[in-house]
């Protein structure tokens, strides 16, 4: 496909990452990135700078399963060449899983209807040292049936300043949404028959930066009984980020699916 504005190719890219060495996806002048390290493969391979375009701005530490990107380009450069070479220069921790190329119209971040997390964490009194990077540990006793009665207040439209990070958003900017998201579905189980290891699993329209996190801090306060279930349904009247829980670890999660409109779906 070509951009026909400015005559150029337009790629898509589906990747996958361990957030674990790098600062973020989003490229910063003085620490890694996973941007970085992509875009530095791609003018190899193109001889040009690229600017590439993430569905997403995860933070240190994030994973991810099947982030998107897109990029423009003049080379002519085939998608299985781009996968096999960036697959060759990148590090282990960053793979290109798919290429393809797209019309102009489509944007890995504008074009995204809704995206799926997943947090996983550990209560068990010791860590297995193999979970420890992609996996948080509560060393406390966790009531599993009363975080999962805060799950019904989470879905549906609201505004999760009590969840948002500063700097998620311009909030001087008010022709925004300001912090409402729309949240799909929600659910919390034990993994695989575990006594100790949770998946907490999240869709939603968008999120606020560190919005996951917070609520799953939220929700480890109230399975460890510091908080109530009626603590966490008034958070979202509050919008006071000083009410809710503490982030959770950034190790935990990970970005497992972005969804497209049809033509545009992830792998």
């Amino acid at each position: 496909m070509v951009d026909q504005a400015v005559n150029l190719r337009r790629v898509k890219l589906i990747l996958s990452f361990d957030g674990t060495g790098f600062s973020g996806w989003q490229r910063q002048a003085n620490a890694p990135t996973v941007q970085g390290e992509i875009e530095r493969c791609l003018a190899v391979m193109t001889g040009g700078e690229i600017a590439l375009h993430g569905a997403g701005r995860t933070d240190a530490g994030v994973h991810a399963l099947a982030m998107v990107a897109h990029f423009s380009t003049e080379s002519t450069i085939d998608c299985f060449a781009f996968k096999r070479g960036l697959n060759s220069l990148l590090p282990d921790s960053i793979k290109v899983l798919q290429v393809v190329d797209v019309d102009s119209a489509f944007h890995s971040r504008i074009s995204a209807r809704a995206k799926v997390y997943q947090y996983y964490f550990s209560t068990a009194d010791v860590m297995m040292p193999c979970r420890r990077l992609y996996c948080a540990h509560f060393p406390v006793g966790f009531d599993l049936e009363k975080a999962v009665s805060c799950l019904s207040y989470i879905p549906g439209k609201h505004d999760f300043t009590s969840f948002e990070a500063v700097g998620s958003r311009d909030r001087e900017n008010e022709n925004g949404r300001g912090a409402v998201r729309h949240i799909f579905s929600v659910s919390l189980t034990p993994l695989n028959g575990s006594s100790s290891e949770y998946l907490f699993q999240i869709c939603g329209d968008g999120f606020l930066r560190k919005m996951v996190r917070n609520i799953v801090g939220t929700l480890i306060e109230v399975g460890q009984h510091r908080m109530s279930v009626g603590d966490f349904s008034g958070l979202l009247q509050c919008k006071d980020r000083s009410q809710a829980g503490p982030t959770a670890p950034a190790c935990g999660l990970f970005l497992k699916k972005i969804f497209y409109q049809e033509g545009w779906a992830t792998a």
